[in-house]
């Protein structure tokens, strides 16, 4: 019955009067009639419509209840379609863009979550817990990551550790990136020790959630400080927990341990196990490998491993060649050196500048002055960005600093802005390492002229000078006794809101007061009191004094007064030292009044930059290899908990009245005044 509804619907829907009417064919007219009525003959049937006597139905001219129209003739524009699409092809195709519009615009309820799944996916606590990505570092993530990189590039790690570590207490918390940073700002000022309990401190102790560069930065400290067996543990700790395979790097520092151990049958056996569970050939690997054995000796061992690299790899990276002709240089073999590196440059590999200024490194060290200038050449001829580049910043300052070895100064000069002669080859745009290198080269040598001609070109350039060009220019206007464009120099420095670390603070105060410039200092020093973290209390201790060696008491009063006001503490020494001179003054009181003043309990409104650690110090601790805390790091030897007003108001009493422990501890911290 619902197939006999279904051919009645379909029946009605023609009429003569639609043009767009899709013709039904006569065998289908009968079919649909056999089907409504038994008895119906087909034989009956004319081209014009069907008749039986049988029936009701009568021909498409007279009174029918069904009108079935007799089908068009076909023509050239309109052809005759009996289906909906003229062939199975053409359906197919149909079903395949229907296919492709789900792919690319799935149904709404294939977008919703299962609730069900959703959570038991939340609340699983097997499930390993992932790192942060990148979309972490956005807003005020991003601000406190770059205020950390700022400091780390200023030289000022134990502000950065300050900084990194106080945040974690904070609801913007630090992303892993901020915290591989300081980690590796650690490790690569040497401090393996610090860069070990950092680890401990943000991924063990807070549970920051570690990435595979963090285990890397964990892995080289131990290496670095002859603790093979406890980097093998990190390396077995990430296979066993962490979501995540070791990278190629894991295996770098891995092998370069255990052969500076002297283990390199282990770390043969680890570059098996690399290779075993599907890494790739990694070149430096291989060459860690390759060093390994040819500082044994064992020349035959570091061949074999130099042909199966090349087995494995197509293209493979020059550093190895660059090994070989380091150990034939040493070996007094310089034809066997020469012949490692024309094989390698045969090949027509296009090598990063990485890879090439290694070989350059390698051929001036040994005296192929001509082949290392005909590499630079051709370096220069293949640099085309964006498409490919071949130097960078430190191929052009090896190539300086061998002129001004050599006291070619004209022509460092000249190869600072040489370029290819190739047709596509384009000059390179020098970056402000490249500046630097050049500044520094001229100010050893006294050219401070020429070093300011290129800091003019840095600046024209819209580069942005760093604190190492700012230091640099200072330190040599200091040797040439220019007071007048280091103090320039000073103030731009400031302005520009660059960290002056404490001693290159204090150095340079100290010049400015010898040579009578007191109150440019407490006019610089103002200025780098309006950046987060504030100077130093020994910085302090030697303009005050600088002050009052000027007799200029006022002002020494007004930059104590500032002192308490920004919560920088004082020491021992130097409260002492004011109270017995203005006692002399006959002021003693109103010193009395600035440095046991009672302050409100609500500080004045400013930027949140973060709690400045334990009242009774309010400074930044510094890291022990600067005479600062003990070598268990202050976060596990001190812990300030939360606690209730009483023990609060407690703790300010004591900061207002500081007891002899109190003032130990600024000793301590501070180290000994400029006295």
């Amino acid at each position: 019955m619902t197939l006999c509804r279904f051919l009645l619907r379909s029946l009605r829907r023609y009429s003569t009067t639609n043009p767009f009417q899709t013709p039904i064919s006569a065998t289908t007219s009968s079919a649909a009639a056999e089907v409504l009525n038994p008895n119906f003959d087909s034989q009956h049937t004319t081209t014009n419509g069907f008749q039986s006597p049988n029936t009701g139905f009568t021909t498409a001219t007279g009174p029918l209840s069904h009108n079935l129209p007799p089908p068009p003739t076909p023509t050239p524009s309109a052809p005759y379609r009996p289906y909906s699409f003229s062939s199975a092809e053409e359906a197919a195709a149909e079903r395949r863009r229907r296919k492709r519009r789900l792919r690319i615009e799935p149904p709404l309820y294939a977008l919703r979550p299962n609730p069900a799944s959703h959570s038991s996916h939340i609340n699983n606590p097997d499930k390993p817990r992932l790192p942060d990505s990148t979309s972490a570092l956005v807003g005020p993530r991003l601000n406190l990551h770059n205020r950390v990189q700022s400091l780390i590039r200023a030289g000022d790690l134990d502000s950065a550790s300050y900084v990194a570590r106080q945040s974690v207490f904070q609801s913007i918390r630090p992303t892993v990136f901020t915290c591989n940073a300081i980690i590796a700002a650690m490790y690569r000022a040497k401090r393996y020790q610090d860069a070990k309990a950092l680890f401990q401190y943000f991924f063990n102790q807070f549970n920051i959630i570690p990435n595979i560069v963090s285990y890397n930065n964990l892995i080289v400290s131990h290496c670095e400080s002859n603790e093979v067996e406890d980097a093998l543990k990190v390396y077995n700790h990430i296979l066993e927990n962490a979501p995540y395979s070791p990278s190629a790097v894991t295996y770098r520092h891995l092998t370069k341990g255990l052969i500076d151990a002297g283990r390199i049958d282990d770390a043969a056996n680890l570059l098996k196990e690399m290779l075993h569970k599907g890494h790739g050939a990694d070149s430096l690997v291989f060459n860690n490998l390759i060093l390994g054995f040819l500082n044994v000796g064992n020349l035959e061992k570091a061949n074999e491993l130099f042909d199966e690299l090349k087995g494995r790899c197509t293209v493979y990276d020059g550093v190895v060649n660059a090994t070989f002709m380091d150990w034939f240089f040493n070996q007094g073999k310089p034809k066997e050196a020469m012949e490692s590196y024309r094989d390698l440059m045969g090949r027509n590999y296009r090598m990063v500048p990485a890879t090439q200024n290694v070989l350059l490194e390698t051929l001036l060290r040994h005296g192929e002055k001509q082949e290392a200038w005909k590499l630079f050449h051709d370096m220069l001829d293949d640099h085309t960005p964006p498409t490919f580049q071949a130097v960078n910043s430190d191929t052009i300052n090896m190539m300086v600093n061998e002129c001004f070895k050599e006291g070619k100064i004209t022509e460092a000069i000249d190869v600072f802005k040489r370029t290819g002669k190739a047709e596509k080859s384009k000059p390179f745009m020098m970056d402000v390492a490249g500046f630097n290198n050049m500044i520094t080269r001229l100010c050893e040598l006294g050219m401070m002229e020429e070093a300011e001609q290129y800091y003019q070109a840095l600046c024209n350039k819209s580069l942005a000078p760093d604190v190492n060009t700012y230091r640099t220019l200072i330190d040599a206007y200091i040797n040439v006794d220019n007071i007048e464009n280091m103090l320039e120099k000073y103030s731009t420095m400031v302005e520009a809101g660059l960290r002056v670390i404490p001693a290159y603070a204090n150095k340079w105060f100290g010049f400015m007061i010898e040579k009578g410039k007191v109150l440019d200092c407490v006019s610089i020093l103002s200025k780098m009191c309006d950046r987060e973290p504030r100077p130093d209390v020994t910085t302090y201790d030697i303009i005050i004094r600088g002050l009052i060696e000027c007799d200029n008491y006022d002002a020494a009063a007004n930059l104590l007064s500032q002192m308490m006001n920004y919560s920088v503490g004082t020491t021992v020494t130097l409260k002492e030292f004011v109270l017995d001179v203005f006692t002399k003054q006959g002021r003693q009181a109103e010193i009395e009044n600035i440095l046991y003043r009672s302050r409100s309990p609500f500080p004045a409104h400013r930027p949140y930059t973060g709690p400045r650690g334990p009242p009774g110090i309010e400074r930044a601790p510094q890291m022990p290899q600067q005479g600062g805390r003990h070598t268990a790091m202050p976060w596990q030897t001190e812990f300030y908990p939360h606690t209730h007003n009483t023990s609060q108001m407690t703790r300010q009493s004591a900061h207002i009245h500081p007891r002899s422990e109190q003032e130990a501890e600024f000793g301590r911290v501070a180290g000994q005044s400029a006295s």
